[in-house]
């Protein structure tokens, strides 16, 4: 094929048109594409059972190649990478919400709420809640700590158990005034 050839616009000749694509069921690529993905061994199993004639394809394909095969699948990714979820582990410690009060400039405070992961409470969500309630800001900014802007830790004995049942107000515990 010439230069020419490989550059020409418009409908190429010998070609059909509308070109059909065949989707894997499986990881929904083109079948072309199943051997770039982690799982090609599921991919090649759904293409047996839904595609026999696609199958025969692929199947002729791989052997062709199978010279190169080892090295292909050193290249292949096989355990999780970054596309991973990690689930945090949960510690079966003693369940307990801590609220302080921590300085902020010389006349302005912030209240910190720790451990309410412990109840399964999206931290997201409970910073939402907390600063519409109390009309301020409020941020998550450690792994199990809620910033609310503002001096409400003597609201929070009454709201905390008002939203969240499963916490109880002998359950939150009052760490004082801390430093930050």
């Amino acid at each position: 094929m010439s230069v020419e050839e490989k550059l020409q616009m418009g409908p190429r000749t010998g070609v059909t048109y509308p070109l059909q694509v065949i989707y894997c069921g499986n990881c929904s690529m083109p079948i072309e594409y199943c051997e770039y993905y982690p799982e090609y061994d599921k991919c090649k199993q759904w293409l047996e059972r839904n595609l026999p004639d696609e199958f025969e394809k692929v199947k002729i394909g791989d052997e062709a190649g199978e010279g190169g095969g080892a090295e292909e699948e050193k290249k292949r990714q096989k355990r999780g990478g970054k596309g991973m979820i990690k689930t945090k582990k949960k510690e079966d410690g003693p369940k307990q919400v801590c609220v302080s009060r921590a300085p902020r400039g010389k006349k302005k405070s912030v209240t910190v709420v720790t451990g309410l992961s412990g109840f399964d409470i999206d931290l997201k969500v409970a910073a939402k809640f907390f600063g519409t309630r109390f009309a301020c800001g409020s941020s998550v900014t450690g792994e199990d700590e809620i910033v609310i802007q503002g001096d409400v830790k003597d609201d929070l004995f009454d709201v905390i158990p008002e939203k969240w049942p499963e916490i109880d107000e002998d359950l939150i515990e009052d760490l004082g005034d801390q430093k930050r």
